[in-house]
């Protein structure tokens, strides 16, 4: 099978795969025990946190790690919220964020919390502007995302950042999709959310990022690990693997980056007779990751789209995994003008590294046959 979901999941690359066998066995230890062992963990723990946080222009103490960019999302939120005057119940974010953090918000809607949910503007954004607009005294943070998963638009976070640093509100954004895809600075960023899975590290390990000088409080009082962030014996292995593929990918972000350029030309090129019926979501948009290929097929549900391309051996999906199941159209296409009928005709193409020039020639063959048998 040909596979063509990589904002979905990657696979573990060679080198990582390989520095996670070898820290299961070397660096097994619990690294808050004291003795030697322990200390062969704690010591991979602190390589691991220097290598993340310079991948993003951070500090090392503002590294925590976590079982995902779920968990990371949710924790860092209520941990910042717990370090912010009580009397700020204001939070902005945006109607189209990743479902760990809209549910999330809602259940903070749901106890008390004022959420503005912002919504995408003509070019599939959040613009500064829409932030200053919705900007209160009892703002307590706001929320943006870096990249949507869904049509791969990439926010202005630096300039939203820097805004909101003069003001002294707390500026958080998951980078999830983001992370080791283009570059990445936190000089203007309080705290941002990362995943190893989806740069080609182990699944159940993530990253949180919160500068050391903002304050923050516990999600769960007591705990010890990760310097009281959450609970769990730390999944060293797991956190090798994630600092080895982090190395890696800034090794080779600029060369993947053209690669998908490239690919995503190609794409473009393959259907051009056919935009009639194939509509490329992201082709307007200014700003986007040329990994993520949104589409809609005039007249034919994603769903039915994904399953043929799925027995002609090619694995696409519908949108986020995280969201397998739901029946609800897309947040994102309806943001951007799409009716629900047209937003349930979405289907993505993710590219990776090793996505090939025949891959995408093939695709594109099975694609109009698909269209042409329905």
């Amino acid at each position: 099978m040909i596979y063509l979901d990589y904002a979905a999941t990657t696979p573990m690359s060679e080198n990582s795969l390989s520095i996670y066998v070898k820290a299961a066995n070397n660096a097994f230890g619990n690294s808050s025990s004291l003795h030697d062992i322990g200390d062969i963990s704690a010591r991979t723990l602190t390589a691991s946190r220097k290598i993340i946080a310079n991948s993003i222009n951070g500090n090392e103490k503002g590294i925590f790690f976590t079982s995902g960019g779920s968990e990371a999302n949710i924790v860092t939120i209520q941990s910042l919220l717990n370090g912010i005057n009580p009397s700020k119940k204001h939070i902005i974010t945006s109607g189209n964020e990743h479902s760990s953090l809209h549910t999330f918000f809602k259940k903070l809607e749901a106890v008390g919390y004022d959420i503005t949910f912002l919504q995408l503007n003509y070019q599939g954004v959040i613009s500064l502007e829409q932030v200053q607009k919705a900007l209160k005294y009892e703002t307590a943070l706001v929320s943006i995302q870096h990249g949507n998963s869904e049509i791969g638009a990439i926010n202005p976070i630096e300039e939203i950042g820097a805004f909101l640093k003069e003001k002294e509100v707390i500026f958080h954004s998951d980078c999830v999709q983001t992370f080791g895809k283009i570059p990445l600075d936190v000089k203007h960023i309080d705290a941002i959310s990362i995943s190893s899975h989806k740069i080609y590290g182990p699944k159940g390990v993530g990253a949180a990022y919160i500068n050391p000088s903002v304050h923050w409080l516990p999600m769960i009082q007591g705990t010890t690990h990760e310097s009281g962030f959450r609970p769990g014996t730390v999944d060293v292995p797991g956190i090798a693997a994630f600092a080895t593929a982090v190395k890696d990918i800034q090794l080779s972000q600029q060369h993947y980056y053209n690669h998908f350029v490239k690919l995503k030309n190609l794409f473009t090129e393959l259907i051009a007779p056919y935009t009639d019926i194939i509509k490329i979501v992201s082709s307007h948009l200014p700003q986007s990751l040329p990994n993520i290929i949104p589409l809609l097929v005039e007249g034919i549900e994603g769903q039915y789209i994904m399953l043929e391309c799925n027995r002609y051996g090619f694995a696409i999906s519908t949108g986020s995994a995280c969201q397998v199941g739901m029946q609800a159209p897309s947040r994102s296409l309806l943001a951007l003008g799409y009716n629900e009928q047209q937003a349930k005709q979405y289907v993505r193409i993710s590219l990776g590294k090793d996505t090939t020039s025949e891959q995408i020639e093939e695709f594109v063959k099975v694609l109009i046959k698909i269209i042409n048998n329905y």
